[in-house]
C-alpha cells in the first residue's frame, strides 16, 4: 500500500483578541465601573495602606471598584487604575500578604467558580484607600 502525504496549509491566525485599543471605548467602559459603586462621599485623606485584620467585608462593586468596609463601620474605597478582568462575575478577590496590611498596588485576584471549584483569576493592582461614607438616597430618588 503507497504511503499518503499531506501537506497542511498555514492557518488563519486569530487577531480579534489583538485589536488596537479604542481610547474613547475605554473612558466609557471605565467611566461606567466607576459609576457602578454606590454614591459615597469623600471623608478624609487617601491612604496606600489599611490593616487587614480590620477589614470585615470585602464588597466588589464593580471591575475598577472595591470598598473594604472595617470593623467599626468605616470603608476604604480602593479605585483600581485598570480594569480587573472577571472581578464583576462572581465579586469575590483573594490576595496573599505576608502582613497585616494591604497596600496600594498589592495584587489582588479575581476569585471565580467554576464548575464548584474556586480558582484564582485575573490578578490587578489596587489602588489608593480613599475613606468614604455611603450616601443615603432617599425614598423619591430610589
Amino acid at each position: 500500500m503507497p504511503a499518503r502525504c499531506f501537506a497542511l496549509a498555514p492557518l488563519p491566525l486569530i487577531l480579534s483578541a489583538c485589536t488596537p485599543n479604542d481610547p474613547a471605548a475605554d473612558a466609557a467602559r471605565d467611566a461606567a465601573a466607576i459609576a457602578a459603586a454606590p454614591e459615597a462621599k469623600v471623608v478624609g485623606p487617601a491612604q496606600n495602606c489599611i490593616n487587614r485584620s480590620q477589614v470585615r467585608a470585602t464588597v466588589v462593586r464593580s471591575d475598577r471598584v472595591i470598598d473594604f468596609e472595617m470593623n467599626g463601620g468605616k470603608v476604604y474605597r480602593s479605585t483600581l487604575p485598570n480594569r480587573c478582568i472577571g472581578l464583576t462575575f462572581d465579586r469575590a478577590i483573594i490576595y496573599e500578604t505576608s502582613i497585616d496590611q494591604l497596600c496600594t498596588q498589592q495584587i489582588v485576584y479575581s476569585l471565580q467558580n467554576i464548575g464548584g471549584v474556586p480558582q484564582r483569576g485575573a490578578g490587578c493592582s489596587l489602588g489608593e484607600f480613599v475613606p468614604v461614607e455611603y450616601v443615603k438616597q432617599t425614598k423619591a430618588e430610589s
